[in-house]
């Protein structure tokens, strides 16, 4: 999947192996993830110690392949002068060839993990669920030295990233061989994701995530017969008197996200023109005039009103963005939706999706948000951190926010009017989201430090000011940035 980045279940990665088993020596995919491990480990401590050599290693080492990884690592920081010192949690079931080479090489097996500099986690792998067993995890509390994880931190599951207990929260993690779920729903136990190559021939994902530079590469930009209607033309039915600033956000999301014109209908007609006075208003849906896309929704209300303007949205044959009121409204009458055949983006969070699957997400998010796009026949961006996007027959996108600056009051709503302004510009619907996704979490993170020299708590108004430098960086990142400097040069 060109520009995109794929996350591999246990399954998938668990039949790559056994296919690779077929091709290498046995031990060898194992001394390449210990090789990776050690490469990782030792460019920890030179960064966070300023050297290698004279520094102290732990090892936690568990009884499966992971602690084999972290011995056979050991041995390598050993043979480079580190001091290396491993924690056998089950002694008995220690894989046996790497623990002889650590000891061969001077490394030492002790009950405690003492001080080191650095801990490695080989507790467990992608075989292992649920919590830390009682020992480990009261290891891992009395620990205050970063962890490098072996493929995934401990104690997290591998496939949803569910934390039900003690668990292990490292600062890098290796992952061998290919990403897995747990890399992007549990970012924030996995610390910086380092991937090792072992040999893998894997299979397209059921999980992924748009790179930076497709989203830039993607973004639209005018070309030189455009005008404001060729642009994309995104309408926003918004807002009410109680909610006159969802009104506001929503449409300044698509108007900043580079929609060639913007038309807003509602009851925020004055404030919408106080912030952004090129948005073309309408009193009423059929006096808005030609749209490419609906967004509809936030702030609207849940009235009859309400109910009546989604129905009339929604009988149209465009692209529709669907968000907070607009959610509650179609969980109390999902055939309003059910029957479309265009494209429909549903924003809830995991709330509003309770509301309208009839069950909470549970554990497993990405099966839920799966199995909620087939059953309905949209679209679906399941806010959270790890944001996510599913659309019937395709793999799920998933957008890492990199932090929870988002997760503020109103960010929902500039959200779904950058979508809005993506359908509007032609982009398909499952795009649109993830890509819009992307570039609200940028824009969150860039506000967030905007002013200060670290990241500070933020409002809309400032991840709204910020989407325009996120875009530039996603589309400098994609090279699309000279045609605009050369332009201004020349001017």
């Amino acid at each position: 999947m060109a520009g995109q980045r794929g996350y591999f279940t246990v399954d998938e990665v668990r039949a790559a192996e056994a296919e690779l088993f077929t091709r290498v020596a046995a031990g060898v995919p194992m001394r390449r993830a210990a090789h990776g491990l050690a490469r990782v480990a030792a460019e920890e401590l030179r960064v966070r110690t300023g050297g290698v050599a004279g520094r102290s290693v732990t090892l936690l080492v568990g009884s499966g392949d992971n602690g084999g990884d972290a011995l056979w690592a050991g041995m390598s920081l050993r043979r480079r002068g580190v001091a290396v010192t491993a924690v056998l949690l089950n002694p008995q079931r220690a894989h046996q060839e790497g623990l002889a080479a650590l000891r061969k090489a001077g490394g030492r097996v002790q009950a405690e993990a003492g001080r080191p500099d650095l801990v490695i986690d080989g507790i467990v792998g992608i075989s292992g669920r649920g919590p830390l067993r009682p020992r480990a995890a009261e290891i891992i509390a009395g620990l205050d030295a970063p962890i490098v994880a072996a493929d995934l931190p401990s104690g997290v599951d591998p496939d949803t990233g569910t934390v039900s207990g003690p668990a292990v929260r490292a600062q890098v993690t290796v992952a061998f061989g290919a990403r897995k779920p747990v890399h992007a729903l549990a970012a924030p136990w996995c610390g910086r994701i380092d991937v090792v190559p072992i040999g893998l021939r894997l299979p397209q994902p059921g999980l992924a995530a748009l790179e930076p530079a497709e989203v830039g590469a993607g973004w639209p930009v005018p070309a030189p017969t455009d005008d404001k209607y060729t642009q994309g033309v995104t309408g926003i039915c918004a807002g009410s008197a109680r909610y006159p600033g969802a009104a506001v956000l929503c449409t300044g999301g698509a108007v900043t996200a580079t929609s060639g014109m913007v038309r807003y209908t509602g009851t925020a007609t004055d404030q919408v023109l106080e912030h952004f006075p090129e948005v073309v208003t309408a009193h009423d849906i059929p006096s808005t005039g030609r749209v490419q896309a609906w967004v509809t929704g936030p702030g609207a209300g849940t009235d009859d009103d309400a109910r009546d303007r989604l129905a009339r949205i929604l009988a149209t044959d465009l692209p529709v963005v669907i968000d907070a009121d607009g959610l509650t409204l179609l969980a109390a009458e999902p055939e309003l939706v059910r029957s479309r055949t265009a494209p429909t983006v549903l924003t809830p969070h995991a709330g509003e999706f309770a509301r309208l699957a009839g069950r909470d997400v549970g554990a497993d998010r990405v099966a839920a948000v799966r199995e909620f796009a087939e059953s309905w026949r949209v679209t679906v961006l399941l806010k959270g951190r790890a944001t996510l996007v599913a659309a019937p027959g395709a793999p799920v996108l998933v957008n890492e926010a990199g932090g929870s600056w988002a997760a503020t009051a109103g960010a929902g709503d500039v959200l779904s009017g950058i979508i809005g302004a993506l359908l509007a510009a032609g982009r398909k619907p499952a795009w649109a989201a993830a890509a819009a996704a992307r570039a609200h979490a940028l824009a969150a993170n860039l506000a967030a430090k905007e002013g200060h020299p670290a990241a500070a708590p933020i409002s809309a108004t400032p991840l709204l000011r910020q989407l325009p430098a996120a875009i530039r960086i996603l589309r400098a990142l994609a090279g699309r940035i000279d045609g605009g400097a050369q332009g201004l040069e020349s001017d």
